[in-house]
């Protein structure tokens, strides 16, 4: 049974930085490409980052690219989102996601399992 379990959410000012992970069992983590996507109240959820199976490819969004990273560590079967410069804007519930295939995909139809998210707050 997949399950992602993720963490590091919270408050933050305009301007500074969190640190999400995404802790990933049931998997056969080496052939997963994993992503980040958003929600924030009344809107659609949306992609955020996502890295492929090997950690060297990796796509953002437009929004976040410059001030967001996304990295795994397999060893550790967990991803992570670095969060840095943020805005009033990345206030959402962030939700960790992962795909039977090796390659990065943006849509959330294209993603197989997902977490339960956790929220973040950024205050102006």
């Amino acid at each position: 049974q997949v399950q992602l379990v993720e963490s590091g959410g919270g408050l933050a000012q305009a301007g500074g930085s969190l640190k999400l992970s995404c802790a990933a069992s049931g998997l056969i983590y080496g052939n997963n490409a994993m992503g980040w996507f958003r929600q924030a109240p009344g809107k659609e959820r949306e992609f955020v980052a996502a890295v492929d199976w090997s950690g060297r490819d990796t796509n953002y969004a437009d929004s976040v690219k410059g001030r967001f990273t996304i990295s795994r560590d397999s060893v550790k079967s967990t991803v992570y989102l670095q969060m840095n410069s943020l805005k009033p804007e990345d206030t959402a519930v962030y939700y960790c996601a992962g795909r039977w295939g090796s390659q990065t995909r943006t849509t959330t139809g294209d993603m197989d399992f997902w977490g339960k998210g956790t929220q973040v707050t950024v205050s102006s």
